[in-house]
């Protein structure tokens, strides 16, 4: 059986295809419409151009609103909800989402070594919000006190995670990733990401045992998925790009 599926298509047709309560975690990074605010890249002569351009998709208007019953459709009764968003959204995904379930909390995650501010003009971006609702009796793998602050120290994707070919200027580290899972799901459990990008979420979820469906609109941020996913488990890779998900029945398992 494989162990995930993705789809180089646009979530917000694509999900309708999803069978009804059959998504244990959503963990997703929408756009964060950002773009506007952006004053482009940063040229130095003294080191590589600082990175302050995002990509077409961030211009299109996200509104949460246009998810949410899709999301309480798919989602188990056990189900939780992650999902990346910036100071700008926080409102709309309060708006929509509190109504709708017992709980709507909030994780920052603090970016240990976030672009410097080269200028010296206000702070240095190094914190991202993530958005956490649930239902009671959702799944919920408590630790200790310790590690169950809403708030998680991580550094951006450097080094060999970081893909350089598509650049993904939003790319999240796995580490941060792995620890939304564990904490808000358990093995064998399917983790969705309709925001899929180069695949983040999927190699984390099935670093742990999970089973991952992910949506990709981006051609070639879908084939840097592809390529990564195949690579942690090879065996199991199948190209999903022919593949209907409105074939799986209601109740069945996706793989």
């Amino acid at each position: 059986m494989d162990k995930y599926r993705i789809f180089n298509e646009d979530c917000y047709t694509y999900i309708k295809e999803i069978p009804d309560r059959s998504i244990d975690l959503i963990l997703t990074d929408p756009p964060y419409n950002l773009s506007k605010y952006s004053t482009g890249n940063i040229k130095l002569s003294w080191r590589k151009d600082i990175n302050n351009d995002l990509a077409e998709w961030d211009k299109r208007i996200f509104d949460p609103a246009e998810l949410i019953d899709d999301f309480i459709r798919i989602l188990k009764p056990t189900g939780n909800i992650f999902a990346f968003t910036s100071y700008n959204l926080l409102g709309r995904w309060h708006k929509v989402f509190d109504p709708k379930f017992d709980t709507f909390q909030y994780i920052v995650w603090h970016k240990t070594n976030p672009v410097p501010k080269i200028r010296r003009a206000g702070f240095l971006n190094s914190c991202e919000l993530i958005i956490c609702v649930w239902n009671k009796g959702h799944t919920w793998n408590f630790t200790n006190q310790k590690e169950m602050h809403n708030f998680i120290e991580s550094p951006i994707c450097m080094g060999r995670e970081r893909i350089k070919e598509p650049m993904h200027p939003t790319q999240k580290p796995v580490k941060v990733l792995s620890h939304i899972i564990k904490l808000a799901s358990n093995p064998g459990d399917l983790v969705f990401d309709p925001f899929m990008g180069v695949g983040s979420t999927g190699v984390a979820a099935l670093n742990l045992g999970r089973e991952f469906l992910g949506f990709e609109i981006d051609e070639s941020y879908f084939k840097a998925a592809e390529k990564r996913l195949k690579s942690v488990h090879p065996k199991l890779f199948d190209n999903q790009r022919s593949k209907k998900l409105h074939e799986v029945k209601s109740g069945q398992q996706l793989y």
